[in-house]
């Protein structure tokens, strides 16, 4: 877009043709509503959603798109999305208040909660903590790499899957982005509490910040229980969008298997990083961060379950991301209370959109 002064000084513009000036801001396109409908226009996603908290505190949501190709219904304004990975950050936090109230050390080693779980070749649980599982240092292998059919999976089916492999390096000498990590986050939280994991999120998250739309759905749901834009999956580049909406997301676990929305997203993240939901010195180790480029890019760093950006406009944004089939969602929150969070309802086939939207949070962050 070429800017005013740029068009006046080309003669493409007079003074006299800005005026009046009211009008003129009145029809200047939001920023936000354009990039969601260039990601369904331009880059082909059948829906966009998005919230966000500015910097004077208010906050909008915005769709595009349909949110069902096969009744071109509307997109429900902040509709429930499958949210993918920004579960590892609830996860992380259960383990830090557990950490905080003195029922796991950071420095704990797996085989002390789960004695016998992590074995293999270059794999032993005496060696991984529990820092380097919530950090992604642990060297463990990703099941979602392997071959993992439809159907219901019980996390050890998971952490077996796994373990059938080779340990990707020694514990605390590179980081790795790997769900098994938190799925065996997920089981020492069990362990501790001696309550289902699903039910700790509920009563340490949940329920306390009133996260009205997000849940943990039971064994065997595969629906999303509120209004929702429909997921959409192509198994190939060109190919047809095919509906994903139902699937059992018990593959995702402790590390992915969550549905909410941009709005109690960014609720979550804000009260996270105000310090609501973990004592200061829990959230300054969560804060401190490694280099994640190769999987997060360029400048991001990964503390435990959450990361950090830079922003263009100077500081940093912290969040997660989400990616699980059927729905993307990005974005994150600054210190100073300002939040984005963004979904869209398909995988993209190639890193256009995703750049598109990690703009938008960028754009968004610093306006």
């Amino acid at each position: 877009m070429v800017s005013v002064a740029a068009a006046v000084a080309a003669g493409a513009l007079t003074l006299g043709a800005l005026a009046p000036p009211v009008a003129s801001a009145v029809a200047r396109p939001d920023t936000v509503q354009h990039e969601l409908d260039t990601l369904v226009s331009g880059d082909g996603l059948p829906a966009a959603l998005a919230t966000v908290k500015g910097r004077d505190g208010r906050v909008r949501s915005y769709t595009a798109g349909v949110g069902d190709l096969a009744s071109g219904s509307k997109v429900p304004r902040d509709g429930q999305v499958r949210v993918g990975s920004n579960t590892k950050t609830f996860t992380a936090v259960v383990v830090l208040q557990l950490v905080a109230e003195g029922k796991i050390g950071l420095d704990d080693p797996v085989e002390k909660h789960l004695p016998g779980l992590l074995h293999g070749k270059r794999i032993d649980g005496a060696r991984i903590t529990v820092r380097r599982l919530l950090q992604h240092t642990s060297g463990l292998p990703n099941y979602t790499e392997f071959d993992l059919q439809p159907g219901y999976y019980e996390p050890r089916d998971l952490v077996d899957i796994a373990l059938r492999h080779e340990g990707h390096f020694q514990p605390g000498t590179q980081w790795e982005y790997s769900n098994t990590n938190y799925v065996v986050a997920g089981l020492i939280v069990q362990k501790v509490t001696g309550r289902p994991f699903a039910r700790e999120l509920e009563r340490r998250i949940i329920q306390p910040l009133g996260l009205r739309h997000t849940y943990f759905p039971a064994p065997g749901d595969t629906s999303i229980r509120e209004p929702h834009p429909h997921g959409y999956y192509r198994e190939s580049a060109g190919g047809p969008l095919k509906d994903i909406t139902e699937l059992d997301p018990s593959w995702g676990w402790a590390a992915g298997q969550l549905i909410s929305t941009n709005s109690d997203l960014n609720q979550f993240f804000t009260a996270l990083l105000g310090g609501r939901l973990l004592p200061a010195a829990q959230l300054a180790q969560m804060r401190t961060t490694v280099p994640a480029d190769a999987t997060f890019g360029p400048g991001a760093r990964y503390g435990l379950g959450i990361t950090s950006w830079p922003l263009s406009c100077g500081g940093l944004y912290w969040g997660h991301g989400g990616s699980i089939p059927g729905y993307e969602t990005r974005g994150g929150v600054t210190d100073d209370g300002r939040a984005i969070a963004v979904a869209v309802t398909a995988q993209p086939a190639d890193e256009a959109p995703l750049k598109r939207v990690e703009r938008l949070v960028d754009v968004a962050l610093c306006r």
